[in-house]
């Protein structure tokens, strides 16, 4: 007799030929993790032999298979034409009388449980060969929410078995290599959690872009799951430090707030889909979905499920808005960076053109090709294998034509929709939520999409020269200098860490000021005071935090964390801020704060602005953000580096006003380095390594002032050579220094990455490290090793 029905309880990963990946890793959840705190609503699931059994009813199984076997899945117009033909026949074919009783005598002790038959239900799709290892069958069969009543629920369950011949089912099983035959459905039934009265979102237990295993990547918007699900929403993105949060510490890296326009909440009864669309209040889209707590706890029961399965993992998660709890609501293998071996790939733009627009970027790639904007699925046939495709949206049911496109580009959607899914497992580049992309780029326009350069997607103009190479890392040699990099984008830290190193030698504070930020200090801490046109400026990219204050320090705390974690244990030497006073104005409210000076490059920069009147407390800020990230995070290998420090007197006081904030040298094992970049520093090196730990040279300045020249000026740019004899002069003395006192002494500045010979010549001086442009590790780390053999 065929088993009709089983309940999700009584289901583990054992039953995925029963009842399909997504039910049985439901059910696998709620025997293994419920006792664990990870909440899973409950129901029943209609076996893959109840599937066969209907589709064997009147020989509809042998129709539909005489119709694939003659299908060319890349004929799109052949395939739009077969799916609904099929699809028409499975919702016209009746349940077996088995199936049916079955299916009644769940929904009544459903019911029974529920007290009441005025219920919302979930009817999703399960595959019996979806949710492997190395497929992620994303979004390809149906899912249908907010269903009340017995007979909606029937319905719906045969919509889910139609669903497996959608057009994008048939062809991602044809070119994965899955017979139609050998795929059967399991509908699982389960009671709605009511986040259209709150939020809803998708993570993975890993970075999606660099496979970074360390972090839990979250995604939230408001309301039901399938705006963040098909990409129709941008919504907020957190990433949560797994070791942090073991260890019982606040633990959130990053915050970044989506747009979050519309979401999708429960319709009247009488309406055919049960749920509807609609913009969110403008008040609530500035602000986070979620709570900092639910973050975290998200990424709790995240990292609880990963532990169990043994492999990064895909979550959808739901917040009940009547009983305020978060629930799982589906959890599958992801399916991409897993697979990824000991192999780096490297994709460097060769030149810049002028940007047409930026979204989120999807898989570190760069592709170039003439653009094409598709409106609809009708238009597909428009995409020729090696254009790129504009779309609003890029819906999973276009996966035939993605695979042609040498890159994808959308106005909606965030990195954890299914379009994200596919295009990385296709490995086709694609930037997502532009909102303007099909209005920014004409049809048969020559475009590059770049998604290389970070979290940032850029959309050129014109087909621009790329470089593309892999990286076998077991094969680096060893070498007698740590090997550093200078990385101040804590969008690329998560990519750069893969590559070998032994840390950051350089976080620049003013990326994350630039980027991160763009308000000068002042305005934020005088926002109140400020002329109404400059708050309405400032006002939108504050509103997710609790203050103007509070804005600028979570937000470098944000950066500096994300660089920690992801080279941790590693030591991160975070320079604290060095703008010129021109580079400050350049932020909003910085014209108010700053002066006008005739060289801002030898002006008020670096440990004087730190221990003057008129920004203490800016640096106080810094200092704040610094001591969240060591202190209360426990990321301890931030060290923490002050540039341009003129005199003996600059370096003892900003030493003192450092441990008067509470980052005190030598506590808790903070090292403090000085940059050494002038030539006071070279010439009173032992005197200065009395209030550091350290130096870390800084070559293009210390060239600069050694020289005499302006290394922004044009007119005298041929005559800038970190390698004069005066500047290797400068850099000995100080080298020589820190080794007579036992000190570190790396060098950060650009010399090394521009001149393999100066690199050579620093190793032979002795230095501790070398920091280098991510770019050049791979090739000065080789060359180093050559020479060394001479030495």
């Amino acid at each position: 007799m065929t088993d009709y029905v089983r309940w999700l309880s009584d289901l583990g990963m054992d039953d995925v030929p029963v009842v399909g990946g997504k039910n049985a890793s439901l059910g696998e959840m709620i025997q293994n993790l419920t006792h664990l705190g990870v909440s899973v609503p409950g129901g029943f699931a209609t076996t893959a032999d109840a599937y066969r059994e209907f589709l064997a009813k009147d020989g509809l199984d042998e129709r539909i298979q005489t119709v694939l076997d003659e299908l060319d899945v890349d004929d799109v117009a052949a395939l739009a034409e077969a799916g609904p033909r099929i699809r028409g026949w499975v919702m016209e074919q009746p349940f077996p009388a088995g199936l049916e009783a079955a299916i009644d005598e769940a929904y009544a002790k459903l019911t029974a449980e529920a007290g009441t038959d005025d219920v919302s239900w979930a009817v999703r799709s399960s595959a019996t060969a979806e949710d492997l290892p190395d497929a992620s069958f994303a979004g390809q069969q149906e899912t249908f929410l907010n269903v009340h009543g017995l007979d909606n629920i029937k319905h719906r369950i045969k919509e889910v078995f139609a669903s497996l011949f959608n057009d994008r089912a048939i062809a991602y099983r044809v070119h994965q290599g899955f017979e139609h035959r050998h795929v059967a459905l399991s509908a699982g039934i389960q009671r709605m959690v009511r986040s259209d009265l709150a939020a809803s979102g998708v993570m993975f237990t890993l970075d999606t872009e660099s496979g970074f295993r360390d972090a839990v990547f979250i995604t939230a918007s408001y309301g039901l799951g399938e705006m963040v699900v098909q990409g129709a929403v941008n919504p907020d993105e957190f990433y949560v430090h797994k070791p942090t949060l073991t260890a019982g510490r606040p633990a959130i890296l990053r915050r970044t707030v989506g747009d979050k326009a519309i979401r999708m909440v429960y319709s009247d009864p009488e309406h055919d889909a049960h749920v509807k669309t609609e913009p969110v209040p403008e008040d609530l889209r500035p602000r986070f979905s979620i709570t900092d707590d639910e973050v975290q706890e998200l990424a709790k029961q995240a990292i609880l499920i990963e532990q169990h399965y043994g492999r990064p993992m895909d979550v959808e998660w739901a917040k009940d808005g009547t009983d305020g709890k978060l629930y799982i609501v589906q959890a599958r293998p992801e399916t991409v960076q897993s697979r990824t071996g000991n192999v780096i790939e490297r994709y460097i733009l060769k030149g810049k053109g002028p940007v047409l627009t930026t979204g989120r970027s999807i898989g570190n790639r760069i592709g170039a090709g003439v653009a094409r904007i598709v409106e609809s699925i009708a238009d597909m046939n428009k995409v020729q294998p090696g254009d790129v495709l504009v779309t609003d949206m890029t819906d999973p049911d276009w996966e035939p034509i993605m695979k042609r496109a040498a890159a994808i580009v959308t106005n909606r959607g965030g990195r954890t929709c299914h379009a994200a899914i596919i295009a990385r497992e296709l490995g086709v580049p694609a930037v997502v939520g532009c909102n303007d992309a099909t209005d920014k780029i004409v049809d048969g326009q020559p475009v590059t999409v770049s998604c290389a350069e970070g979290d940032t997607g850029f959309i050129y103009d014109g087909q621009l020269e790329f470089e593309y190479k892999t990286v076998e890392l077991s094969a680096m040699p060893e070498i007698p200098v740590k090997i550093m990099m200078n990385v101040g984008n804590p969008d690329r830290a998560f990519a750069f860490a893969a590559t070998p190193n032994a840390g950051i030698g350089l976080a620049r504070l003013e990326f994350i000021i630039n980027n991160m930020i763009g308000i000068h200090p002042k305005a934020l801490l005088e926002f109140d005071q400020l002329p109404a046109d400059l708050k309405a400026q400032i006002a939108p990219r504050i509103a997710a935090y609790a203050s103007p204050r509070e804005f600028y320090v979570a937000k470098l705390a944000e950066g500096i964390a994300t660089l920690a974690a992801a080279f941790a244990p590693s030591a991160v030497i975070v320079r604290m801020s060095d703008f010129k006073s021109n580079e400050y104005a350049n932020l909003i409210g910085g014209p108010r704060y700053e002066p006008e000076e005739e060289n801002p490059m030898i002006g008020f920069r670096g440990a004087g602005r730190y221990v003057a009147e008129n920004f203490r407390d800016c640096f106080e800020m810094e200092c704040e953000a610094l001591k969240r990230v060591r202190n209360d995070m426990g990321l301890t290998n931030v060290e923490i580096m002050i540039p341009f420090v003129r005199t003996l007197g600059q370096a003892k006081a900003v030493t003192e006003a450092l441990a008067a904030q509470g980052l005190e040298r030598g506590k808790d094992g903070l090292r403090l380095i000085m940059m050494c970049e002038l030539p006071s520093n070279a010439v009173l090196a032992e005197e200065f390594l009395e209030y550091f730990d350290g130096f870390s040279i800084g070559s293009n300045d210390m060239t600069q002032l050694t020289l005499g020249l302006d290394r922004d000026s044009s007119l005298v740019a041929e005559h800038f050579d970190e390698r004069d004899p005066a500047v290797k002069k400068m850099l000995s003395m100080s080298i020589a220094a820190c080794r007579a006192q036992g000190k570190y002494v790396g060098i950060c500045g650009q010399g090394p990455s521009d001149h393999k010979d100066f690199a050579d010549w620093l190793l032979k001086q002795g230095i501790s490290s070398i920091s280098l442009n991510p770019d050049t590790v791979i090739d000065t780390w080789l060359y180093l090793a050559e020479q060394a053999k001479t030495l």
